[in-house]
């Protein structure tokens, strides 16, 4: 089964998503982003998810944490929570 580790940023808005991308882009700390704008209670982490396997998460989500590039940031990815931007720091498949 494969597994991942990623941490995100959860805004209401498609535009604080793309504003939050870009700080991150031109050298802003993904975590202290996380920290200071995220929605989600992960935000304290740092927006750390911890591992989870595939389809623990809403599909959307899932799709691009075992589908896009490692180490880079994703999004905005819509889902019913809001809008997300996704950094994938590891995966493994089986």
């Amino acid at each position: 089964m494969a597994r991942a580790r990623a941490r995100h940023i959860l805004t209401a808005s498609e535009d604080t998503c793309n504003d939050l991308k870009s700080q991150i882009e031109t050298g802003a700390d993904f975590a202290e982003t996380a920290k200071k704008y995220s929605q989600c209670p992960s935000g304290k982490q740092g927006g750390d998810l911890g591992e989870f396997s595939q389809g623990q998460m809403v599909p959307e989500f899932d799709e691009v944490v075992f589908q896009a590039e490692v180490g880079k940031v994703h999004g905005p990815v819509k889902t019913d929570f809001g809008y997300h931007l996704i950094e994938i720091t590891d995966r493994t498949s089986d």
